[in-house]
């Protein structure tokens, strides 16, 4: 058993071959030669919106460190909708959370609803529906953008219970900050354009399944719409991998930092970060993720403070993207999102923790004053 950093450097890498480099080169989204005679055959790259030799070494590393068969999507909601027009049919019934990532509710809401499918919705912690007639139940934790943390062993027990399945949306912790098919989980679904990748410069999605059928059945669903990851997107993913655990420690470590500087400051009014021991998330984090991601959410008193504290910081990018390199911080109710006014999402970046930490304070205090 190697340790994270071992693993994402080396995750999906060919045996070296001299003169080669240690990333295999990108390969083109293009139809390829066929042998004239034979014409396709098994394992040789026929047509490029169905197989590419980038793409397998993408989820060949994915997929070592999430401990599954790993299929790879053009972003994340092309993911999150493989996963749910695959398994769902007119008469099922899917659960999907009220305090998610507000995309999801919005696809479940205006496409499945539409379709015959019976659309509920649970916030993370719960309360839950009755799960014995769930076909399908979707969680996100931590939920973006409030971070709680529900426990995925004991939904996955209950709603396996009645035949149902269980897709995790694992985006904001990573395969290194949790794993949920380790959990029970028969899907972990995430958004790679965040911090699986980090570089804030493509767009990426994947799930991860151990069950051969439903690889299958998802490799079918991408080739038949299109939703595939471009070859070069994906070497850019492969390349990112190998630094994702220096990167995610760095943005844990800052985290918990900033956590702590809002927290006893008077301009803010709430803040959440699992890895506080007076989070309400807590418990649960500490006992089923493996590290705390680096986004804390917090709230000051409306839209014009948190505009002011964005406007104050000198080293916080406005950006509703999160997980990259550099700190970000999004005001969601600009979304559209059910959310206060004065809610921000802080992404906190690889930066100097003392810097960072500097910053925060001077923005909090151009709030205040």
């Amino acid at each position: 058993m190697t340790g994270d950093g071992t693993a994402v450097v080396h995750a999906g890498l060919p045996e070296p071959v001299p003169g080669r480099p240690f990333l295999p080169n990108p390969a083109f989204g293009a139809p390829y030669h066929l042998d004239p005679v034979a014409g396709p055959q098994a394992g040789v790259d026929g047509y490029g919106r169905t197989d590419n030799a980038t793409w397998r070494a993408l989820e060949t590393a994915i997929g070592s460190l999430e401990g599954a068969e790993c299929v790879t999507f053009a972003s994340g909601m092309a993911a999150v909708s493989a996963v749910l027009l695959s398994v769902l049919r007119p008469g099922d019934t899917v659960v999907v959370p009220a305090d998610g990532y507000y995309k999801t509710r919005a696809f479940a809401s205006s496409h499945l609803a539409e379709r015959g499918v019976t659309v509920l919705e649970a916030p993370t912690v719960g309360p839950y529906p009755a799960l014995d007639a769930v076909r399908l139940l979707l969680v996100e934790t931590p939920a973006n953008p409030g971070l709680d943390v529900c426990d995925i062993a004991e939904l996955a027990a209950r709603v396996h219970a009645g035949g149902g399945l269980v897709a995790v949306d694992n985006t904001t912790a990573t395969p290194l900050g949790q794993r949920p098919l380790d959990l029970g989980a028969d899907f972990s679904v995430a958004s790679g354009t965040k911090a699986l990748t980090g570089h804030s410069d493509i767009l990426l999605g994947y799930v991860c399944t151990r069950d051969p059928e439903r690889a299958a059945a998802l490799t079918a669903w991408r080739g038949a719409t299109g939703a595939v990851v471009g070859p070069f997107e994906a070497w850019l993913a492969h390349r990112s991998l190998g630094t994702l655990d220096l990167r995610l420690a760095r943005q844990s470590a800052n985290a918990a930092a900033v956590a702590e500087v809002l927290a006893a400051h008077p301009a803010v009014l709430s803040v959440r970060w699992p890895g506080r021991p007076e989070d309400p998330a807590y418990e649960v984090a500490s006992r089923q993720m493996r590290r705390i991601p680096g986004v804390v959410t917090f709230t000051v008193a409306d839209r014009a403070a948190a505009e002011r504290f964005l406007e104050a910081s000198e080293l916080v990018f406005a950006a509703t993207s999160f997980g990259g390199l550099h700190t970000s911080a999004d005001r969601r109710a600009q979304w559209g999102d059910a959310t206060p006014e004065g809610l921000i999402r802080f992404s906190c970046g690889v930066e100097d923790t003392e810097d960072l930490v500097a910053d925060v304070r001077r923005a909090l205090d151009a709030i205040k004053g």
